[in-house]
């Protein structure tokens, strides 16, 4: 949370602090919306801090600590419509649209900021890994909502395969971090407890990414979070072609949801995924509700026992 508060006007962040110790609050977004009240959410519930208005000066104060005074720099996630930040978190932004030739050029008079939170949840993935692994790991889809913690596990998973497991050795793990917050890497380089034979490529598309990878660095494992684009699709087969395993995270509900769009369609139909894990945003960040297996069947009515 130092690396929010650092961003925000001093008297906003202080207050912010203290409400959240003073309410017992954790929050994973923060809202500022310009002339109203400041918003915080914890994926069930949110609270005001009514008396906090951010003002016109407070959000071009944000806004210049966000893009260290030169908003030049980062035209192209604003044109993604946020930016991430040191520490992974990513800060979303709403205000007047720039188009050119049919397409988002950039924001303007950016009147919103949504700063989600990261959280790094060490060890939440490890009584599942074990479903993940037979002789080698299995290509695996984790399906949640927003903010079930799907890049939280996909984090853990990528620290654990790259570090090794009890009898699991290390693999040479690859994450295509596009957005930058599965390692929150600084200057690309991912922070010290992302793993041990990780390589990350630092906001780069994810088709390209694991094409890149693939070409050069001889991954066993690839990680890239929230697919659903057909050159995503395209990429995906060409990594299992490739005999590479790979752990993603898309958005939904559950499988049957994911199961129905078209653009996944052909890595269903090819039975890619052995492993699907769905999560929920009901209790707790990652909190996982069922384990498939590749025709979305629960591993629980097979025998298998699931902690």
């Amino acid at each position: 949370m130092e690396g929010i508060y650092s961003l925000l006007p001093e008297h906003i962040a202080k207050e912010i602090r203290a409400f959240i110790i003073a309410e017992a609050f954790s929050p994973q977004e923060i809202r500022l919306r310009l002339n109203r009240p400041i918003e915080l959410n914890d994926g069930k519930d949110f609270r005001w801090i009514s008396h906090l208005r951010l003002t016109d000066q407070e959000a071009n104060y944000l806004l210049n600590r966000i893009s260290d005074h030169s908003i030049y720099r980062l035209e192209e996630e604003l044109r993604q419509g946020y930016i991430t930040v040191k520490g992974g978190h990513r800060i979303g932004i709403s205000g007047a649209v720039i188009i050119e030739n049919g397409s988002v050029k950039a924001i303007k008079h950016i009147t919103s900021f949504n700063i989600r939170i990261s959280n790094d949840v060490m060890g939440i993935s490890k009584p599942y890994l074990p479903l993940l692994y037979d002789h080698s790991y299995l290509s695996t889809l984790i399906i949640g909502p927003p903010q079930s913690g799907k890049t939280t596990l996909l984090r853990d998973i990528a620290r654990y395969i790259s570090s090794g497991f009890k009898e699991i050795p290390a693999k040479k793990t690859a994450v295509v971090d596009e957005r930058s917050e599965i390692c929150a890497s600084l200057d690309g380089v991912p922070q010290e407890n992302s793993g041990l034979r990780i390589d990350v490529l630092d906001h780069c598309p994810k088709s390209e990414g694991m094409m890149m990878f693939i070409r050069s660095m001889s991954p066993e494992v690839i990680i890239v979070d929230e697919i659903g684009s057909e050159k995503d699709v395209q990429a995906i087969l060409e990594v299992i072609n490739a005999g590479v395993t790979l752990m993603c995270s898309v958005h939904g509900r559950d499988f049957e949801e994911i199961r129905r769009r078209p653009a996944l369609a052909p890595l269903f139909d090819s039975g890619l995924f052995k492993r699907i894990l769905v999560l929920s945003n009901s209790n707790k960040v990652g909190e996982i509700i069922q384990v498939l297996d590749w025709r979305g069947r629960n591993l629980k009515d097979q025998g298998v026992r699931i902690l």
